[in-house]
C-alpha cells in the first residue's frame, strides 16, 4: 500500500513586532485671561516635551530592524518546510530522485544438458504434433509424433476415430506450420493409428527406444496438448510396468475395447495428451500416452476432449515395442494382426483366473478346433491362472497378456482342471484386427 503523503509540520506563526502605542495627548483647555494680568500663559503639559506654548505629539516610533528580520526568517522557514515535505513524500513513494535499476543475473549460459528435461524437450518438440480432428458430429484434440521422413505419424485410434469416414484431420507442428492428414491405418484393439501428411519438408522423426529395457523408477518426459495447450512438457518416473488396463467400450458391443499391458507413469497426462510420446532420459520414445485413471474411477481413456477429469498421477502408455510392430503393419498393410489362443472366455466368471467358456459365440465351440489351445490340450471349463509365470485374475488380464506378444510366440499357461494344476505350452495364432 502506498503510505499517505507526509505533510511537513507548519510552525505556528509568531506575532510580528508591535509598534508602541503613543500615549494619549492631554487636552489643553483654554486659560482665561488673568484678571489684571497682561500676558496669558499656557498650562504645562508634562507629555508634550515643551515648556509653555502648545503641546507637541511625539513622532511615531520606527519599526525595529530586528523584528523584520525575525518575520522574514519565519516566512522562509515556512516555505522551505512545505517544499521539503513535498520532496520527502516523493522520495518515499518513488524511492529517490534518480531512475531505479534492480539487480539481475546476466544472460549466462542458456544451453542445457541433453539428458535434462529441458534438453529432451528441445530435441523432441520438433517431432511432436497436435491433431485437431472433426467428423461424425464431434471434434477433439490429440497428439502424435513423427515416425519417418515420409510423413507417417503415430497416434491413438480414439484420437482419429471420428474422422474415419468423412472427417477432417489437421496436424500442427511445434513451429506452427499446419498440414492436412489422412488415415493410413487404425486398430481398435491396440488403440493405435497411423496418419500421414504430405508436402511438408524438414520432418524430424523421433528415435524409438526399447520398452523391454525400462525399469520402475526411470525418469520420463511426456509431451502433448492437454486441453489443446500444444507443446506441453511434463515429467515424472515409471511407476510400474505390465499394468493390465482396458479402455474404450463406449459402443457397448465390445468392438471398441482396447487391451494394453501398459507402462504406468506419474508424469501428468490429461485429455489431449493421447497419442503423444513418453520419452526416456535419452529422448527416445518408450511409450505412447493413451489413458489415465480418474479420481472417480471412471474409464481409462483420456479421450482428448474437454469436460473430463484431469491427472491424479496415474497415467498409462502403450509400450513402444508393441506400438512399433503395430505401426509397421498399419503402414505396410493398413491392418494389424492380433495374437490369439483360440478360445472363448467366460467373461462373467467371478473366480480368480480366466475361465474357458462352455460354449462360444452363437453356439460355436468354446475351444476352436485345430486352434492353438486345442492343439495344446485345453478344454472348456479350464481356468487359466498364469501366463509365463505371471498371475492373471480375470479374462481381461489374460487378453492383455496375450496381446503383449506377437503371433507365433510361445506361451506357457498354468491352469486348473478338476482341482488339479496343469501346465500347457502353445504357439499363438493370428487374427486380423479392426
Amino acid at each position: 500500500p502506498v503510505p499517505p503523503q507526509a505533510q511537513a509540520p507548519v510552525p505556528p506563526q509568531a506575532p510580528g513586532p508591535v509598534a508602541p502605542v503613543p500615549p494619549q495627548q492631554a487636552a489643553v483647555p483654554p486659560v482665561p485671561p488673568q484678571q489684571g494680568g497682561t500676558a496669558p500663559w499656557m498650562q504645562y503639559d508634562p507629555w508634550g516635551g515643551a515648556v509653555g506654548g502648545v503641546g507637541v505629539l511625539p513622532a511615531p516610533a520606527k519599526k525595529s530592524r530586528k523584528g523584520l528580520a525575525l518575520a522574514g526568517a519565519l516566512v522562509f522557514a515556512l516555505v522551505t518546510g512545505v517544499i521539503g515535505g513535498g520532496i520527502g513524500a516523493y522520495v518515499e513513494r518513488n524511492g529517490g530522485l534518480t531512475t531505479v535499476e534492480l539487480p539481475q543475473a546476466d544472460g549466462g549460459d542458456t544451453d542445457r544438458a541433453p539428458e535434462s528435461v529441458a534438453g529432451i524437450a528441445a530435441s523432441a518438440l520438433p517431432g511432436v504434433v497436435t491433431l485437431h480432428v472433426s467428423g461424425g458430429g464431434s471434434s477433439g484434440t490429440g497428439t502424435g509424433f513423427v515416425l519417418d521422413t515420409k510423413g507417417h505419424i503415430l497416434t491413438n485410434n480414439h484420437v482419429v476415430d471420428a474422422a474415419e469416414s468423412s472427417g477432417d484431420i489437421t496436424v500442427t507442428f511445434s513451429s506452427g506450420e499446419t498440414a492436412r492428414a489422412k488415415i493410413v491405418g487404425k486398430d481398435t484393439g491396440y488403440d493405435l493409428a497411423v496418419v500421414q501428411v504430405t508436402g511438408v519438408s524438414g520432418l524430424r522423426a523421433l528415435p524409438l527406444g526399447n520398452s523391454d529395457n525400462v525399469r520402475v523408477g526411470d525418469p520420463v518426459v511426456a509431451i502433448g496438448a492437454p486441453f489443446d495447450l500444444s507443446n506441453t512438457v511434463t515429467s515424472g518416473i515409471i511407476s510400474a510396468k505390465e499394468r493390465p488396463i482396458t479402455a474404450g467400450g463406449e459402443k457397448g458391443d465390445g468392438t471398441d475395447i482396447s487391451y494394453v499391458d501398459a507402462l504406468q507413469t506419474d508424469a501428468p497426462i490429461n485429455p489431449g495428451n493421447s497419442g503423444g510420446p513418453l520419452l526416456d532420459s535419452k529422448g527416445r520414445v518408450i511409450g505412447i500416452n493413451s489413458a489415465i485413471r480418474a479420481a472417480g474411477g471412471s474409464g481409462d481413456g483420456d479421450g482428448g476432449g474437454a469436460g473430463q477429469p484431469g491427472s491424479i498421477g496415474l497415467g498409462f502408455a502403450i509400450p513402444i515395442n508393441q506400438g512399433k510392430r503395430v505401426a509397421e503393419e498399419l503402414i505396410n498393410t493398413g491392418k494389424a494382426t492380433h495374437p490369439v489362443i483360440g478360445v472363448s472366455l467366460d467373461m462373467q466368471f467371478n473366480g480368480d483366473g480366466a475361465r474357458v467358456g462352455e460354449k462360444g459365440k452363437d453356439g460355436a465351440a468354446a475351444v476352436t478346433p485345430g486352434g492353438p489351445a486345442a492343439s495344446a490340450g485345453l478344454r472348456p471349463g479350464d481356468v487359466i491362472t498364469k501366463v509365463d509365470g505371471q498371475r492373471v485374475h480375470n479374462g481381461e488380464e489374460l487378453i492383455v497378456k496375450i496381446r503383449a506378444h506377437r503371433p507365433g510366440d510361445k506361451l506357457r499357461l498354468t491352469l486348473t482342471r478338476g482341482g488339479k494344476e496343469l501346465t500347457k505350452t502353445l504357439t499363438l495364432g493370428s487374427s486380423q484386427g479392426t
